[in-house]
């Protein structure tokens, strides 16, 4: 048999969950991930002595377990999930409801009886009606599993705390629960030292990545992803910021170098992203070696890697083998991953028995040593996510990685080699000069820039980043004359930087759905936005709507007759609105998914010569609000889109601008009218949204203006504060809005 060298990576990511506006995170899935899988899983390692691994941390997941780890940190979720049962609100309630069960079903929440019977509850008479008969034991029953089902294996095995708890099961008081906060933080302090004593001991090589996780290729050029896949739709122009990419390589060495004290040798580039010019950057600043998928070398190589009956691919001697590019005045070396093993271990070996899973995976490995004669050792390259396989695993898949470290261990056939020793020891390397395009997914882009959507992110992220080259030109200037402030410049950099991580375009287009869409959506533009609120201005509108098409749950009621409003931003009378035409968003009460709702409904319509518009939010969600603004943006059916500002101060209307194409309205009184009390009223001039008003006695309106016409208004309502969307309505945008006669609306 010829000899194997085992060159295992676990990839490490978490994308930036924290809010930039307000320092808090929107998710809890760093800390979750922390606690049951990226200490274990390095931990583990202990246990079989001779067993080697690569583990590559992204830097902006390190920078989130160090402020963890600190203890100094604001998450919604870990906050409703320790507070006392009885002080629990109602919307937080429902928000614990729904963080609770966002875990596996067989192996996170049937392990404790306890939790199923509450998920069993919720499941079969729906959140609301559960939410209502719980008592006190229930909810403090609810947030401690919910919390151990994410407890890492020997915590829940062996330490005092976490052990007896489980073995409890149910009834817990509010001192159980500190203690297992307590646990917590512990053990999220543990997480990043870890990484560093066993790279210092040897047993496994430390790798990063691109601080923020971007597609390092697109950065230099978008263009490539044409090069990758012809049939990508283009973005135009093209986003070209090869200095951003540098400055993601350069902050990733930095942070390396400080949290493990030694510099990086090797790269795990987002998503096993590569083109030349990735190469060329990566290689100047001191990197050795990359990883990615065969499917880039396929391409690169112009050979198939189809597998035969016994799962050895053709073309073996070119897989498992590393290989050299030049790049620039240096050259890396690049490992590439066998696809289907990887596979297995991410998505199939979960369904088997442990045991009967790792034997399978070491038997695959010896078949390659004893089918792949090169006259050197086979190469063989394991690379995947080193935390979201488990919760698919019966006890986070503990059993199966020491069975298959132990088994490899063992065999005098297989050695398993850190990246850097693999690259040392494979003799001969073969070079190359060119490396094609490409991603881990189908050697492309297309994941990140292949659809509508994904373009429209791009688009909103070149308009940002022109808008910061510009303000940078600007400090220029001032710091030529003696003044300069860099603090805004870097505040809006970062955000800039962050939203350029890989992430956020993974969710857009229709390949991935998640039941948390609407945040990572909403993240994204959060950091755009961020970047326009450090300069001090105000950031598109553009930004307010979701990217994602995902409607939003909503009752729609059109209008039943003509009406006119009186605007003095409260319900003057019961007969003031009746009729008008509703849309009120399903949003349970204000808080879903842990996001705060502030907005409730929208009613609107028609009398001969206005719109009425009115807009509620939900009770009380503004009360903290000292100042913030209402924006409207209307689509007439011909002219160009009419923009209405209302900013509030005090719960009053302070003012009031009017934007029709771009050029702000010199007298918009007599045409627009605003009030806010409880809600807010406006009144928009038939004039400002068509051309001439029908004719008198009713009849058609002039051929001139039916020309062109469109039979629909579109509404879309986002309130701001601080120069940054905090809630849209609709959801998804716009609402519609229906034109003619029969609709209760102005002749079209």
């Amino acid at each position: 048999m010829n000899r194997v060298h085992l060159m295992l990576l676990w990839h490490m990511h978490q994308p930036q969950y924290r809010d930039p506006s307000t320092g808090s995170y929107r998710m809890p899935w760093t800390r979750l991930h922390a606690l049951k899988d990226y200490w274990g899983m390095v931990k583990l390692l202990e246990d079989v002595p001779g067993m080697r691994a690569t583990f590559n941390v992204v830097p902006s997941l390190g920078a989130q377990l160090e402020e963890y780890a600190g203890g100094e940190f604001d998450e919604p979720a870990f906050r409703i999930a320790f507070a006392p049962a009885e002080a629990l609100p109602p919307a937080e309630r429902m928000a614990l409801l729904v963080q609770a069960f966002q875990v596996n079903r067989e192996n996170q929440i049937r392990r404790w009886p306890r939790f199923w019977e509450l998920y069993r509850r919720v499941e079969d008479f729906g959140a609301a009606a559960a939410a209502a008969e719980f008592v006190q034991r229930d909810w403090r029953d609810l947030q401690v599993l919910s919390q151990l089902a994410w407890m890492d294996e020997e915590y829940l095995a062996r330490d005092a705390v976490v052990s007896q708890l489980s073995r409890k099961g149910s009834h817990y008081t509010e001192e159980e629960k500190q203690q297992l906060r307590a646990k917590q933080l512990e053990l999220l302090a543990r997480v990043l030292p870890e990484y560093r004593r066993a790279a210092e001991r040897g047993q496994i090589e430390l790798s990063t990545t691109p601080y923020y996780h971007p597609i390092l290729p697109l950065l230099c050029d978008s263009s490539v992803a044409r090069v990758a896949n012809p049939h990508t739709p283009p973005l135009e122009p093209p986003f070209r910021h090869p200095e951003d990419a540098r400055e993601q390589l350069r902050r990733a060495r930095e942070y390396h170098e400080r949290v493990f004290g030694a510099s990086p040798a090797g790269l795990w580039p987002s998503e096993g992203s590569v083109s030349e010019a990735t190469l060329e950057l990566a290689a100047g600043m001191g990197f050795r070696w990359f990883a990615t998928d065969e499917g880039v070398l396929s391409r690169t190589l112009s050979v198939g890697f189809q597998r035969d009956a016994h799962g050895i691919p053709a073309n073996a001697g070119q897989l498992y083998a590393p290989h050299a590019f030049r790049a620039g005045d240096a050259t890396m070396t690049g490992f590439f991953r066998d696809h289907l093993i990887s596979d297995l271990v991410g998505f199939v070996y979960s369904r088997m028995d442990q045991h009967a899973a790792a034997e399978d995976l070491h038997r695959r490995i010896r078949n390659i040593g004893e089918h792949v004669q090169t006259g050197k050792p086979a190469t063989v390259s394991i690379i995947l996510d080193g935390e979201n396989a488990w919760e698919y695993y019966a006890g986070s898949g503990r059993e199966f990685l020491r069975e298959f470290y132990r088994r490899v261990a063992e065999d005098p056939d297989i050695r398993p080699l850190t990246a850097s020793e693999a690259a040392a020891e494979a003799g001969d390397i073969e070079m190359h000069e060119h490396i094609h395009p490409g991603s881990w997914i189908n050697a492309n882009f297309d994941i990140w820039i292949g659809h509508a959507e994904d373009v429209r992110a791009w688009e909103l992220l070149r308009e940002a980043r022109e808008f910061y080259a510009q303000a940078e030109k600007g400090q220029a200037r001032e710091s030529k004359e003696g003044a300069h402030n860099g603090a805004p410049l870097q505040r809006a950099y970062e955000a800039l930087l962050a939203a350029q991580g890989s992430d956020w375009c993974w969710w857009f287009g229709p390949e991935h759905v998640s039941s948390q869409d609407d945040q990572f959506d909403a993240l994204y533009r959060k950091h755009l936005s961020e970047v326009y609120s450090a300069l001090d201005a105000p950031a598109p509108d553009a930004l307010a709507e979701p990217i994602k098409g995902k409607p939003e749950r909503a009752l729609f009621v059109p209008p039943q007759s003509r009406i006119t409003a009186r605007i003095d931003g409260r319900e003057t009378s019961y007969f003031e609105w009746l009729g008008a035409g509703i849309y009120a968003a399903d949003r349970q009460a204000g808080s879903m998914h842990g996001r705060n709702y502030l907005l409730s409904e929208i009613q609107y319509g028609f009398d001969k010569d206005n719109l009425y518009v009115r807009v509620d939010p939900f009770a009380g969600a503004l009360e903290d609000f000292e100042e913030c603004e209402f924006r409207l943006r209307v689509a007439a059916p011909r002219g160009e889109e009419l923009h209405v500002t209302a900013s509030i101060e005090g719960g009053r209307v302070r003012g009031v601008v009017v934007e029709q194409g771009g050029v702000c309205l010199l007298h918009p009184e007599k045409s627009v009218e605003a009030a806010f009390r409880k809600i807010l009223e406006v009144r928009i001039a038939r004039e400002l949204l068509l051309a001439a008003p029908a004719p008198a006695g009713g009849g058609q309106p002039p051929a001139s203006e039916a020309a062109g016409h469109r039979r629909a208004i579109s509404l879309g309502v986002t309130l701001w504060q601080g120069w940054l969307p905090v809630d849209i309505l609709p959801a998804e945008g716009r609402l519609e809005i229906e034109l003619g006669e029969e609709a209760f609306a102005w002749p079209t």
